[in-house]
């Protein structure tokens, strides 16, 4: 476990000095031990060479005038000495004289130490067992020569006594230095972690997101207010939580603003309001600390700010992008998609995130992405950009697309991306064909009214010559059967003049006050016979309140029969049922007609164009494409509108016991016709 570096720096501080305290006495007290134990011993041995000379010297006197007593009283007094063991006095020839033993003198102890001529002192260590002794012989001497020894025994366990006392002392000492440098190193550690706590602390609130913690001190005086400054607009005019050293662009003259902080810290070193306010490393260190947490916290409000901004454009170009119904998408340089809007992402059956990275053979039919790719290619190679327009076929029917393909320049003017628009232009183009058929139309109804109106009167002439021609031949002769023939076809010819001068506008309309029930039961009653002989069975649900409109009926029966007529062509001869309904809405000012049929039906994109002149589904022989057109322009003239829908839909109320027809589903075409008109020239209408 690692336990040093998780304890406090306090109690780190205070292990580091005391284990300084103790590795220094472990160190020292043996050195300084020895060094006292040498010196009492070195003391010793001078205090025992000193009271074995001081002995040698006194005991010259009785030695010559043979007074024992006296010597005896002098070796006497050597034992009161604390650590003198023995004494005693030998003659020349090495006879003790006198000595302090009390039971007995050891022999033994004669001989051990022995000073040599001419010696001041001999000192030997002595063991008798269980006591060392240090021996000091010195000689008694006279003038004419050497009178004995003096021997005198210092005890070595006194001297060891001494030193260990020392010893213990110092221990002692060491010990309360100790005792007194730890207490003394924890306060100071106290107060030197508790600053350092303090900047944990506000390190730890900067962590959680709380920057206004401050934790450098209060005290001290500002630049301003030293300096008497009146320059508001100094940044650091009126800055209480950061020192003007701190802080980059001040204006004051003695501070050097150019370069790094350290420049400017130099110059500051110099000024009075740095030397009453700076402090020690660790007041730095928190001031820095309260530095850092205030340009943190204005960095992540800017970056908060342009966040917010980046992600209302953010937000606000998607929104651009989802609403536009044009499909846009950007490629990077490997021609691999990078974004795309939500028309895009529609149109390929992806979402957003699962386009990212693809390319186009991942996202198109193969002919379409290797078209789509070469076209990349090529102006991320050439840097011109593409505007053309597209067919594609996709879902049964063509769309055309005007495309936009630019490129995406990076700041260094490097081509990184192609961005692509593709509006669906497929309605315009819808559009513009029509026009362009219209145009066809009118040039060609003009022509055809034309012709149509120079023919109608030799038609006319033929017409009466025919009939006349039959009331002069027998009734059921050859020629009469050709007469009829040929007036057969004349009408056929005039009805077809009389749509072509329909169709051109040629005809005037004559349009009073009629019942549109009338209307329609009498185009009912011209072809119910014919399209009883073909098995089509017509069933009629008309309202009864007998709505009054203002039309020319004549044209309006045109219309019925043509709607009828074609009903009768989708039955393919197989027979079927005709449901005609109207139905009279006051308060809408309409009165509606529908023609249902449960013949072949229309496909849906013939259903765009049956409305045009001379288009026909029929065969060629049996339609001129005309009727439909004619009805059309009648109604329209009438200022109504007419529209088909194939097939019938299920809540129309076709008759279940209806006879069947040939079971594509039907037909069904709605004519809208107003109430309200005015007439001829603003006046009355007239009344039929």
């Amino acid at each position: 476990m690692r336990i040093f570096p998780r304890l406090k720096f306090r109690t780190k501080l205070n292990l580091g000095m005391s284990a300084i305290l103790v590795g220094m006495a472990v160190l020292l007290l043996p050195l300084i031990g020895t060094m006292s134990a040498n010196s009492l011993v070195e003391e010793s041995k001078k205090r025992g060479s000193a009271l074995a000379e001081g002995l040698s010297v006194r005991a010259v006197d009785p030695l010559l005038a043979r007074d024992f007593l006296r010597l005896k009283n002098m070796v006497d007094e050597q034992s009161s000495v604390e650590d003198v063991i023995y004494a005693f006095v030998q003659d020349k020839n090495g006879f003790v004289l006198v000595h302090t033993f009390q039971k007995g003198f050891p022999v033994d102890l004669i001989d051990a130490n022995k000073v040599a001529t001419g010696q001041p002192l001999h000192i030997q260590l002595l063991a008798d067992g269980s006591r060392r002794i240090y021996d000091f012989a010195a000689p008694v001497l006279v003038s004419d020569g050497r009178l004995g020894t003096v021997r005198i025994g210092l005890s070595q366990a006194r001297i060891q006594m001494a030193v260990q006392r020392q010893l213990t002392l110092m221990a002692a000492l060491f010990a309360g230095a100790l005792i007194l440098a730890t207490s003394l190193g924890t306060v100071f550690a106290r107060r030197v972690t508790a600053r350092l706590g303090r900047l944990r602390a506000h390190a730890e609130e900067m962590l959680t997101g709380n920057l206004d913690t401050f934790s450098g001190p209060e005290w001290g005086i500002h630049c301003w207010e030293k300096q008497q400054c009146n320059t508001t607009q100094c940044p650091a005019y009126g800055e209480t939580r950061r020192r003007c050293w701190y802080i980059a662009g001040t204006m004051c003259p003695d501070c050097n603003n150019e370069g790094n902080f350290q420049c400017r810290l130099e110059s500051c070193r110099r000024c009075a309001v740095y030397r009453e306010n700076a402090g020690d490393e660790i007041q730095d260190l928190a001031e820095t600390f309260d530095v850092m947490a205030l340009s943190l916290k204005s960095h992540i409000e800017e970056l908060r700010d342009a966040e917010r901004n980046l992600r209302d454009q953010q937000r606000l170009t998607r929104t651009i992008l989802d609403v536009s119904p044009d499909r846009v998408s950007l490629v990077d340089s490997t021609m691999r998609y990078r974004g795309c809007n939500k028309s895009f992402a529609e149109s390929v059956g992806m979402s957003l995130a699962e386009i990212e990275g693809k390319t186009d053979f991942d996202l198109f039919p193969e002919a379409e992405a290797e078209e789509r790719h070469m076209a990349a290619r090529d102006i991320l190679q050439s840097g011109r950009r593409l505007d053309t327009q597209l067919m594609v076929e996709a879902g049964g029917g063509e769309h055309w697309f005007h495309v936009v393909c630019v490129p995406v320049f990076n700041d260094k003017g490097h081509i990184d991306g192609l961005l692509r628009t593709d509006r669906d232009i497929s309605d315009i183009k819808r559009y513009e064909n029509q026009l362009i058929q219209a145009q066809k139309m009118e040039s060609l109804g003009l022509l055809a009214g034309g012709v149509a109106h120079e023919i109608n009167t030799p038609l006319g002439i033929i017409l009466g010559y025919a009939q006349l021609l039959q009331e002069d031949v027998d009734a059921g002769s050859q020629i009469h059967q050709d007469l009829a023939i040929i007036e057969k076809q004349t009408q056929v010819c005039k009805k077809i003049v009389a749509d072509l001068l329909g169709f051109s506008r040629q005809t005037q309309s004559a349009k009073r006050e009629m019942c549109f029930n009338n209307s329609v039961m009498e185009a009912v009653s011209l072809v119910r016979h014919t399209l009883e002989l073909d098995k089509v069975e017509i069933i009629t649900q008309l309202d009864d309140r007998y709505p009054i409109i203002y039309g020319d009926p004549e044209k309006l029966k045109q219309a019925w029969i043509n709607l009828l007529t074609n009903a009768r062509d989708a039955m393919a001869g197989q027979g079927g049922t005709i449901l005609i309904r109207t139905r009279l809405d006051t308060p809408g000012g309409i009165v509606s007609l529908w023609v249902a049929d449960n013949g072949s039906g229309i496909a849906e994109e013939a259903l765009k164009k049956i409305f045009d002149p001379f288009y026909s589904t029929k065969a060629v022989d049996k339609g001129t494409g005309l009727g439909l057109s004619v009805s059309f322009g009648i109604i329209e003239d009438h200022g109504g509108d007419i529209r088909a829908e194939s097939p019938v839909p299920k809540d129309f109320g076709f008759p279940s016991d209806a006879k069947r027809g040939a079971g594509g589903g039907g037909t069904v075409f709605e004519v809208n016709l107003p109430l309200d008109h005015e007439g001829p020239e603003g006046g009355e209408p007239e009344k039929e």
